[in-house]
């Protein structure tokens, strides 16, 4: 199971904080990844993080969002700083392997106003 919290409304600047609690799979052992969906469109990688911590983030988050877990807690997060409209959408987290991912879960609504 995968759930993400911690999303809501923001002014453009603003700073959030994804959280992601996970259960039911090896967390410790899987390479993960947040993911933002907007409407009419397909799911986007925005960040992703190994097992043992490295992580990487889109071009278009680099500076601004940071992926980080704690596989003592089965968490990920994602902090989010200097918001932008464009930022705005469903964020999801899940398994970064396609073929070992679980159910999708309802995401967190992030939504950033200008």
């Amino acid at each position: 199971q995968l759930q993400a919290f911690g999303g809501g409304l923001v002014q453009a600047g603003g700073s959030l904080r994804l959280s992601c609690a996970v259960s039911g799979i090896t967390f410790r052992l899987s390479d993960m990844g947040w993911y933002r969906q907007v409407p009419g469109k397909e799911r986007m990688l925005v960040a992703h993080i190994t097992f043992g911590g490295t992580p990487w983030h889109a071009l278009p988050v680099e500076g601004r969002f940071t992926i980080s877990r704690d596989n003592a807690k089965n968490m990920m997060y994602l902090q989010m700083n200097n918001l932008k409209p464009e930022d705005t959408g469903r964020y999801y987290c899940n398994v970064l392997k396609r073929a070992s991912r679980g159910p999708w879960g309802q995401g967190t609504q992030v939504t950033v106003s200008s």
